[in-house]
């Protein structure tokens, strides 16, 4: 189950980050410049955030494993698109049938775990996938280069197209339903709308949903510029996204291992905290680095990155259950909105503040440690209002 889980989670940043290494010469092809092929994620996200609302309800009333199915044919599908587009306008339209399709595997297969397990051992394999999951932006920009070594930019869309048909086969042969047909709710427009806003106007929905993203999008940044960031700045080539990619997705890697084996032995709380400390101390390593050199150079400039994803890493699958918990008749719906927060803020750092900052490494900083505080300063008013309501049940992680 972790293994096609994760890797179901993997295709969503496979179409984001395999990518990378041909922005220049995707560019060249379809006279693109630098900005105009930053729209090739941007346009991605935004309709993979607006898609993300409707896969988690949809799970809930006619099951996860059909949504699942009908997800990546879908993505497959527009993956062949991808591979066969000769103008910009073409390429971007795929581009948004691959982002309202890709996030099947990771919202609804949130459900799926919950469906199946709680307390810790849902976050022991949550953290399992995870930890699967975190391997894929580390290996796509890589065999993105590989592709790109001995074939043209529509062969790394031609490996998408394998890889999401190799998952089909495998959830169709494998996954079971996990989501019985008496625990289904009915798919009424309205009622839908009404389980959003109650769920979206949740206080405390929101301080967690806020923490997540915001924590988050301060590694997102970099992955969003990683084309300028590897290329630009750390002056590498095509075929050496690795040095940013594989320390970033080691600590991430480390981070998810380190979260499931503290289940139900760290409180949920207490991993939280340590994990916002080390993203902190990241940043303050990253900001005293960019003050002291004026060309960023590997390995120095990339560590903070490794250690702001370890960070991340403990703080995304207690936060994610705990949304989770809060909702046991609609986990689909609450996976959904919790992605959809997420996502809208990736959408506009990739497609807004990316292209706008990341020609300067210290702007970079300063950027990701501001999203750092913000995510902070949303767990600490959570921690607050929880101290003032001792009675709320929590759930069996400390949450």
């Amino acid at each position: 189950m972790a293994i096609l889980l994760g890797g179901l989670a993997m295709f969503g940043p496979f179409s984001i980050d395999t990518i990378f290494p041909a922005f220049p010469a995707m560019g060249a092809a379809l006279g693109a410049d630098k900005v105009a092929m930053q729209q090739t994620i941007s346009v991605y996200l935004a309709a993979y955030a607006l898609m993300s609302v409707v896969h988690g309800p949809l799970s809930d009333a006619i099951g996860r494993r059909k949504v699942i199915l009908g997800g990546l044919a879908v993505f497959t599908l527009a993956s062949v698109g991808c591979a066969l587009a000769r103008d910009m306008g073409t390429l971007l339209a795929f581009r948004a049938l691959q982002g309202l399709s890709a996030g099947v595997g990771l919202i609804v297969g949130r459900a799926v775990i919950r469906d199946v397990l709680h307390g810790e051992d849902a976050q022991r394999l949550m953290s399992q996938v995870s930890m699967i999951f975190s391997v894929a932006p580390a290996i796509a920009p890589v065999i993105g280069g590989w592709i790109l070594g001995w074939s043209r930019w529509p062969a790394i869309f031609w490996f998408l197209v394998l890889f999401s048909a190799v998952l089909l086969l495998a959830t169709w042969r494998v996954l079971p339903e996990t989501h019985p047909v008496e625990a289904r709710l009915p798919l009424v427009p309205r009622q839908l709308l009404r389980d959003y806003i109650g769920i979206f106007l949740n206080p405390r929905f929101q301080r967690l949903a806020a923490a997540s993203a915001f924590n988050f999008g301060a590694l997102f940044l970099y992955i969003a510029s990683a084309p300028a960031f590897v290329l630009d700045l750390l002056k590498l080539s095509e075929q050496q996204f690795a040095w940013f990619f594989v320390p970033t997705i080691g600590g991430m890697a480390v981070g998810a291992w380190l979260s499931g084996r503290s289940a139900g032995r760290v409180g949920g709380a207490r991993l939280i905290a340590i994990g916002f400390a080390a993203s902190a101390l990241a940043m303050v390593y990253n900001l005293g680095y960019n003050l002291l050199v004026d060309v960023p150079r590997v390995p120095w400039a990339v560590l903070p990155m490794s250690l702001n994803a370890f960070g991340i890493a403990l703080v995304f699958p207690v936060i994610t259950l705990a949304i989770l918990d809060m909702f046991p008749r609609q986990r689909g719906s609450a996976s959904s909105l919790q992605a959809f927060t997420s996502l809208v803020l990736n959408a506009l750092i990739a497609g807004v503040l990316s292209p706008l900052i990341s020609d300067s490494g210290m702007t970079l900083v300063l950027t990701a440690t501001a999203f750092l505080a913000v995510g902070w300063g949303f767990w600490r008013w959570e921690v607050a209002a929880m101290a003032r309501v001792p009675s709320l049940p929590r759930s069996p992680d400390g949450m």
